[in-house]
């Protein structure tokens, strides 16, 4: 059995050293410093305004956030709307409405429309189908250290335009095979941030990174919240268990030690 499952290996690292020569080489992915990783990370509401802003602005043109409702953007730990917010930046999109057969202003209660115009994916669980970190040798052990990479992988992708354009693609250090159809997106000052933040092409690309990762898991933050309390309650009752154990056994083990004196 011990044979078998090591011949498995020697094959899937063969394989996955095949995949990675075939794809171009080692990709580039930057190790940006976001404020939810970690055990005790939390989302930077002022971020995620910003990455709202950059996708409005620049990556909507292209990409849809279909499974993504406007009233999200008023929840606790996202981009912190309040409901009036929400509902003034849902009247800014046009969302088709079946009933009328027409478009209309959205509404909180409506998703974000699609925009499959270009062939473009959808951007709303893109952080997470992502992965930036691999290695070594495919074995994932850089996950446990860094994480899964998916917003690495955006924003090292918006930022490693390299100029090596050829056959209508556009050089990328990032992407695999070293070529993407998409052109370069962001450029210094392509949006005016509200907060005054300066717009340079490695800030935009965090921010927007940071909010995709937001619209893939929402509920983070509750999620890591739940887990803390699951934690100390696991170890609250372990130390109820021993302490139960040693009173049940306290009068046996007593016993016991004076006959064998």
């Amino acid at each position: 059995m011990f044979k078998n499952i090591l011949i498995s290996a020697v094959v899937s690292l063969g394989l996955t050293s095949g995949a990675m020569a075939a794809g171009g080489g080692e990709q580039h992915i930057e190790d940006f410093d976001f404020s939810f990783e970690g055990p005790f990370g939390t989302f930077d509401r002022d971020q995620l305004q910003r990455g709202l802003q950059v996708y409005t602005e620049v990556c909507s043109a292209c990409h849809g956030l279909q499974y993504l409702y406007f009233r999200n953007l008023s929840d606790e730990g996202g981009p912190s709307y309040t409901p009036d917010q929400a509902r003034a930046y849902a009247a800014t999109v046009e969302v088709y409405d079946p009933e009328t057969d027409d478009y209309r202003p959205a509404v909180p209660a409506d998703k974000f429309p699609a925009n499959t115009a270009a062939g473009a994916p959808d951007l709303t669980l893109m952080a997470k189908a992502r992965a930036g970190f691999h290695g070594p040798a495919g074995l994932g052990i850089n996950q446990i250290v860094y994480g899964m990479g998916g917003p690495e992988y955006i924003a090292s992708l918006l930022t490693s335009y390299n100029g090596h354009d050829e056959d209508g693609l556009y050089g990328n250090d990032t992407f695999a095979g070293g070529n993407i159809s998409m052109a370069p997106p962001l450029f210094d000052d392509r949006v005016e941030y509200a907060d005054g933040t300066p717009a340079t092409v490695h800030q935009m690309a965090e921010d927007v990174s940071a909010f995709l990762m937001w619209t893939a898991e929402p509920k983070m933050m509750a999620r890591k919240q739940a887990g803390f309390i699951g934690v100390g309650i696991l170890v609250l009752l372990s130390v109820l268990l021993y302490l139960t154990n040693k009173r049940l056994w306290a009068g046996v083990k007593g016993k016991k030690l004076k006959s064998d004196g």
